[in-house]
């Protein structure tokens, strides 16, 4: 039997949040560059229609990745994400 847990901390790390509006900024810029990811959360936001999708991913972490894990959770879905440098 599945019991629930109390979630008490957190299961990510951040190693500076004094960046956080960089990042915020750069993500901007990326999503401009990056269209065909804007025009789907565009069209599909909305209707959710990877509601119940769970994608786990692991990739060098970039802007550009940023911008990949924002859409797939517009679209609806659960990403979790392992950043490697491989």
């Amino acid at each position: 039997m599945l019991e629930a847990v109390e979630k008490t901390t957190t299961d990510y790390y951040v190693a500076d949040m004094s960046l956080a509006e960089w990042g915020h900024k750069e993500i901007a810029i990326a999503e401009k560059e990056m269209p065909g990811l804007m025009s789907l959360q565009k069209k599909y936001g909305e209707s959710k229609p990877l509601a119940g999708a769970r994608i786990a991913g692991s990739l060098h972490m970039t802007i550009q990745t940023a911008v990949l894990i924002k859409t797939l959770v517009a679209l609806g879905a659960e990403v979790r994400w392992a950043s490697c440098n491989i």
